[in-house]
Order: C-alpha cells, then structure tokens, then sequence
C-alpha cells in the first residue's frame, strides 16, 4: 500500500481525468491510456529470436481461440500436432544422424589414415562429433541442490501437488537466482525441479502451489520441444551455429572464412526455425494446458495471481539490482552478512506494495506488446484471460501457515547463502 508522500494526483493532458498515481511508478490514464507505454514497443527482435517471439504470439493467439472455445463447449480443433511431431522428430533424428555420420568418418580417417594427415582429420571429425552429441542433464557442481532428506516438507507438498496432477514428483530441486521456474528430465529417467528464489520470494503460498502444479503439468503434456530426441537437437544445432559464428574485428583470412562460412550458418538457422516452426503449437499448447493444471492446484486466483507476478518478473530484476547494490555501497565488508540480511524480505516488500493500477498498466502494455515470459510461451495477457474465462476451480492443494513455515525453514540455509552471494558479487554477476 503506497503512502501519502508516494501518491501523485493530476489531470489527464489528454482527456482530463483525474489520475492518482504512484510516484514510483509511470504516471498513466485508465480512461484513455494516456502514458500507457512511455517507453513504446522498442526495437524489433530479428533472427532466430525474432522468428520465435513472431511464431510464439501467433500460435498463441490461435490457441487462445481454440482453448476458449473448448472450455465453453463449443468444440476446439486438435488437428496437425501429430504429423509436425513427427516430422520434428524426423528432422531431429537427422541431425543426430549427421553426427553419427561424422562420427564414422572421423573413426574411419583414423584408422585408415593412420600416422598421417587422414588420421588428424579424423581426430578432427571425431572431436566434432563428440561435441555435437546428444547430451541428457546432468547436475553440476555449481548447483544448489536439495534432496529428500534436505526438504522432506517441501517435497511432500510437490508430491501432492504432483499426484493432483496425475503424475509422479520430483528426484532433485535446484535452486538458484533467476526469477524463473522450470521442470527438465534428468539423464534418462529422472525428474528435476529447479525453482527460482526471486519468483518464489514474492508469491503468495497458494500462488507457489499454482507455480508447481504448472510445471509439473509440462509432464502430462507430452512438450515435443523439451524432450529427449528433439531438445538434444536444438542443442546439437546451437553448438553449431556456435562454431560458425563470425569472428568479430577479423583480419584478412579470418574474413574470407566468416563469409564462407554463411550458407552454413544460414542452413542451420533455417533449420532450427523450421524445427521451431513444427513444434510451436504444441509447445504453445501445453503451456495454456500447463496454466490450466495451475489453476487446479493452486486455485484460480492462485494461477491469475501468479500470471500478474510473471507479468512484474523485470521490476523483479530491478529490484534485486537496487536492492543489492544499495547493500553493497553500504556495508563495510563486500558481502558481509550484515548487507545481506532482510534480502529477500525487501524484495517481497516491495513486490507487495506494487498497486494494483500497475498491475493493470502491465496488463495493457503487454496487450499491445504481446508480452511473454520467452519466445516459447504464449502472450501473457492471454493465458491470464483464459484462466479468467474459464469456470472458477477451487485449490486441490492448500498450504496453511505451518506447512509454509516449514518450507521456509527447509529453504533457510540456501536462502541465507544464495543472499550473500548475490550481495558479494552483484546481481546477474552469479
């Protein structure tokens, strides 16, 4: 709740209306959307992130029609993700076939080439392919790692809300700094959840359950994208366009060999795009089914509210900034402990005193904009008005203050240790 000293009261320039604002927030007309988006739409993104966002807003536009649609029982197509699966696959399985053909090459150049050059281009070819090969998750050591025996409140709550969802729980939960959340496989049969402290910090505890029931529910939509055979192509197809990326401030030759290397590049880009293409609607689809298992766990206000937060994940950002910088210029040891008490607190302060005015100017703006977490999910404001379309559903799982208590103490040490480390070296720097 803002204060006296914190709101402005004005006239509209544009239609006259009185405005009352928050002085640390854009000044803007609910009536006509005067201000509304100060900073306009930006530059345009171009290349393969582009294409993405263009493909992501699309899809999801269509699918927002569809889904809508079905939830008022006047039927939805479901046609044509089977055959773009299939042919995803099918490209997927080409590039993997490359890498096995380079493979064969580089083994044969070896063998055949033995103590001559045919045998260091095989080494060569061999080398390739070892880092184009498809490669399952694995933890890092860098990693923030809690198991069962870490949290068993917190995995009994995922387990609960897993079984809501019709499917199995979590082996591992990462956490890290990112405002973000996200569910992967974990080598060839094991599930992890990796959940970002800053998105966490600032949900409410129904809005959590609904963060879970989210990514959890990508395992019952069968995401084409993020599975094994074609995510491990989208990898193999990034570390390409890694190798032949330009060199920048070339000399002569280094010149000669970024323009010969364009087709290649433009192939595999063209590639990745198509490959894009082909799995758009169903990675679009399973979000909006995702946001719908959401709802189900977590309430439908838990799962809108928890769009609204996604919809603030920058002045998440900027926040962490502020708040760490400030901390750092204070403290008269880099990250002693005192600069990094009350982080998150402060974060989740501030996150609550967002009124609810700018909540709505976000709303719009990313209206206007097409706003999305990513190039892989569905406009933002979209998913929130298909939650809001369909009928109400009340929470199948609930967290009362002990459960939330509990959780928070499994959380303690790495909330403490990830706060420090966020002071020491700067947020964005981890």
């Amino acid at each position: 709740m803002r204060t006296a000293e914190e709101e402005i009261v004005s006239s509209c320039p544009q239609c006259g209306v009185e405005i009352r604002s928050d002085r640390r927030f854009t000044t803007w007309c609910a009536a006509c959307d005067w201000n509304v988006d100060p900073q306009g739409p930006g530059d345009r993104k171009r290349g393969l992130e582009g294409a993405r966002r263009r493909i992501a807003q699309r899809y999801g536009g269509r699918l927002f029609d569809e889904l809508s649609a079905e939830s008022t029982g006047d039927g939805g197509r479901r046609t044509g993700r089977t055959v773009s699966g299939l042919l995803a696959y099918a490209m997927a399985l080409v590039v993997h076939g490359l890498t096995l053909v380079l493979a064969a090459i580089g083994l044969l150049g070896v063998v055949r080439g033995w103590g001559g050059l045919g045998m260091a281009f095989g080494l060569f070819l061999l080398a390739l392919a070892w880092s184009l090969r498809p490669r399952l998750n694995r933890l890092s050591d860098d990693d923030r790692v809690l198991l069962r025996g870490d949290a068993p409140e917190l995995y009994a709550l995922v387990d609960e809300v897993a079984a809501a969802m019709g499917t199995r729980g979590v082996d591992a939960v990462v956490v890290d700094v990112d405002a973000n959340a996200s569910v992967s496989h974990l080598g060839l049969r094991k599930r992890l959840l990796t959940l970002g402290l800053p998105l966490w910090e600032v949900l409410s505890p129904q809005q959590r359950i609904a963060l879970l029931g989210h990514e959890l529910g990508h395992f019952t939509n069968g995401d084409t994208r993020h599975g094994m055979v074609v995510g491990t192509a989208f990898r193999s197809l990034n570390t390409w366009l890694y190798y032949v990326r330009p060199m920048p401030n070339p000399n002569v030759i280094q010149a000669i060999t970024n323009l010969a290397c364009v087709p290649l590049r433009l192939l595999i880009t063209g590639v990745m795009a198509l490959l894009d293409l082909l799995t758009a609607r169903a990675a679009q689809r399973g979000e909006y089914l995702a946001d719908t298992a959401a709802a189900r766990a977590g309430s439908t206000e838990g799962a809108v509210g928890l769009m609204d937060r996604l919809m603030i994940t920058d002045s998440i950002v900027t926040t962490l900034l502020r708040e760490t910088n400030n901390r750092r210029l204070r403290g008269t040891g880099r990250g002693g402990q005192q600069n990094a008490d009350g982080l998150w607190e402060a974060l989740a302060a501030h996150l609550d005193s967002v009124p609810q005015s700018e909540f709505e100017r976000l709303r719009r703006v990313g209206a206007l904009r097409g706003h999305s977490v990513d190039a892989t999910h569905p406009p933002t404001h979209l998913r929130r008005r298909l939650l809001l379309g369909a009928t109400p559903v009340p929470a199948a799982v609930t967290a009362d203050a002990v459960r939330t208590e509990r959780i928070a103490g499994e959380l303690a040490r790495l909330r403490g240790t990830l706060a420090r480390e966020v002071v020491r070296d700067g947020y964005g720097n981890l």
